[in-house]
This record gives structure tokens, C-alpha cells and sequence, in this order.
């Protein structure tokens, strides 16, 4: 007798015509057996290519008489085609696209080209200004490789989930806000690419129980890569913010920043100088140390609102570092004024 992994070998040498592979890997032999020297198989095609297969088969039959041992080889075609599905009662899906976040009539994103420029201490700033001004305030971190919100508004809680799904957000200073900070380690590095960064923003902004806000500031990490456009593709937002400090390598990525929300349909809402002027604490001397006004012949170019001008300042950075942003610590002090004006003009 021969063995059947010889036979299906020798079978392999005959060419399906249609799919090109040999008739084994292709899946068309079936009820391969043997009685004696007496050897029989069933060739299962398509129907509606059944007449291609008359020689296919009698190649089959041919190479399996050439083996030692085998007197005779018959071969049967048959067709076999699938049922035909019933048609789906299932509605099809309307087309993706940007959606609303549940309870929350805004969504602006606080956005800069590079890192460094304060974009994160302007968006938690912005948020309690925006609470101190009456409003309803939201702050998602999105800044998901360098989540600073928690330590710029003193949160260290981790967030519940009393069902699994939904997320209870945390609230500080007047301001509900969430971050992946707080559900990592303090010191843990988020090592992500995009799907699982894309994946985390959305469980950020659609299971998070916001509730009633009036808007939700986001803080972007700098850049424009894959949070910026999933944001852009996956949520319905007003505008954004740019913020950049008028030196001109910081101005050359805002420019990127602004191109790249226009190539996705976000409208910019201003352009904020940060770091813009400082002032000696022990002689009153004011210095320009990154350079002065571009941001705002950059705004004046462009044709987009320049919302203001942030100065630098020991207090500012203290406050952040220290979980209670200047407009709550000193509300009443110039810096706080810097961010207030900013905020009025944007709820404006």
C-alpha cells in the first residue's frame, strides 16, 4: 500500500486553473482512499467552473497511476457551491465621523508645536479662569507620554469605574477634570503607539462621565501627531488654541500646528504668547528673553485672533509645581490678570 501523505504529494503536482495553486492546497481533494492497489478521490469545485476541471482531473488520474503500487486511480468531480446568506435585517452603520461628547456643549484644544512652550500650565490656568468667570468647566490631559495636570492641580486620586465601563472624573479647583496620569504609576513610562494612544484618547473623551459642562479644554501633548488628528477625526471641537513663545524656532512647529488643524477642519480660535516679557524681581528691569511680539505679527499674518501675551514669572511655575494654579493661589496678582484676560476673551 501507499501512504496518503505520498499520494496527496503526488496530487500536489497537478495546477487548480483557478486559483493557481496545486489542487491539494487549494482544498479541492476530498475522500481520498485506498483499497489495495485501487485508489479513489473526489475533486470538489465550484460549479460554475466545473467544465475547467475535465483535464485537471484526468491529470490527477495520471499522476497517481505513475506511483509504484497503484493499479488503477479514479477520480469524481463534483460541485459544491455555499448557501446564499439571507439578507441582513441588521441596519448598516452610518459613516463615522466627528461626534459630540455627551454633555458637553465645547470641546477646545490647547495645542503647541513643540514642548516647553507652557501649554500645559496655560490650559490649567485657562480651565480655573474659565471656572472663576461661572462657567462649567472640563480638563482632560491628553498629553499621554508627559500627563502634568495632575501635579499642576494638586490630583493624586485614582479615578473610579463603578461598572467597569464608565469613568467618575476628578475635580479640582471648581475644574472636573481626567488624566492618564492617573491611572498609571507616577514614574511609569507609557510606551504606546498609536492604536492603543488612539484607543485611550476615545475611552478619555466618550466613557468619562463629564457630565453638564459648558467646555472642556484639552490639553494636546506638542505636535501633530496621531492624539491631535484622532481628537480632530473622532470628536466634534470648536477650535483650538496655539501657544508658542515668540522666538522664532518656536514659531517655525506653531506655524505646523496651525497647518495641521486646517488640513482637519478645526478652526483656530488664537494664538497666545507665552513666556512673552520678563521682569527682574530685584531691580524691576523688564527683559525680552525669548524675543517680543512674535506671536503676535504671527497672528496678524495669519489673520487669526491674538488672545494675549503671558509674562515669565517664579510665581507661575511655584504655583503649578506646587497643585494650585496662580489664578486660584494669587487671583488677584498680575499674573493671574495675564490668564483671566485670556479666558474672558475666549469665553467671549
Amino acid at each position: 500500500m501507499v501512504d496518503k501523505s505520498t499520494l496527496e504529494q503526488c496530487l500536489s503536482q497537478v495546477t487548480d486553473p483557478v486559483s493557481g495553486q496545486n489542487i491539494v492546497q487549494a482544498g479541492l481533494v476530498r475522500g481520498l482512499t485506498q483499497d489495495g492497489g485501487k485508489i479513489q478521490f473526489v475533486l470538489e469545485v465550484d460549479p460554475d467552473h466545473a467544465p475547467k476541471y475535465a483535464e485537471t482531473l484526468a491529470l490527477a488520474e495520471q499522476a497517481l497511476m505513475g506511483l509504484d503500487g497503484v493499479d488503477a486511480a479514479k477520480g469524481i468531480l463534483t460541485g459544491h457551491k455555499a448557501a446564499p446568506q439571507p439578507p441582513s435585517l441588521k441596519p448598516k452603520a452610518a459613516a463615522s465621523g466627528p461626534a459630540a461628547v455627551p454633555n458637553v456643549k465645547r470641546v477646545i484644544a490647547i495645542a503647541s508645536g513643540k514642548g516647553g512652550v507652557g501649554k500645559s500650565t496655560l490650559s490649567a490656568n485657562l480651565a480655573c479662569a474659565a471656572a472663576k468667570l461661572g462657567a462649567k468647566v472640563g480638563l482632560l490631559d491628553a498629553d499621554v507620554y508627559g500627563p502634568s495636570q495632575p501635579q499642576m492641580l494638586g490630583v493624586n486620586k485614582r479615578p473610579a469605574s463603578p461598572d467597569g465601563k464608565t469613568i467618575i472624573p476628578l475635580t479640582a479647583h471648581g475644574v472636573t477634570m481626567m488624566s492618564i496620569g492617573l491611572m498609571m504609576q507616577p514614574d511609569q513610562a507609557i510606551v504606546w503607539r498609536g492604536p492603543m494612544l488612539m484607543g485611550a484618547l476615545q475611552q478619555l473623551l466618550f466613557q468619562v462621565d463629564w457630565g453638564d459642562l459648558d467646555v472642556l479644554f484639552v490639553d494636546l501633548p506638542p505636535g501633530t501627531g496621531d492624539v491631535q488628528i484622532t481628537l480632530a477625526q473622532k470628536a466634534q471641537v470648536a477650535g483650538a488654541i496655539v501657544v508658542s513663545t515668540p522666538q522664532d524656532v518656536a514659531l517655525i512647529d506653531a506655524r505646523k500646528g496651525i497647518d495641521m488643524f486646517d488640513k482637519v477642519n478645526v478652526p483656530i480660535l488664537g494664538l497666545v504668547e507665552n513666556m512673552s516679557t520678563h521682569i527682574c524681581s530685584h531691580c524691576g528691569h523688564e527683559e525680552h528673553i525669548f524675543g517680543h511680539g512674535g506671536v503676535v505679527a504671527e497672528a496678524a499674518k495669519m489673520g487669526v485672533p491674538f488672545l494675549g501675551e503671558v509674562p515669565l514669572h517664579l510665581d507661575v511655575r511655584l504655583a503649578a509645581d506646587q497643585g494650585e494654579p496662580i489664578v486660584v493661589r494669587d487671583p488677584d496678582g498680575p499674573q493671574a490678570a495675564a490668564f483671566m484676560q485670556i479666558a474672558k476673551r475666549i469665553m467671549a
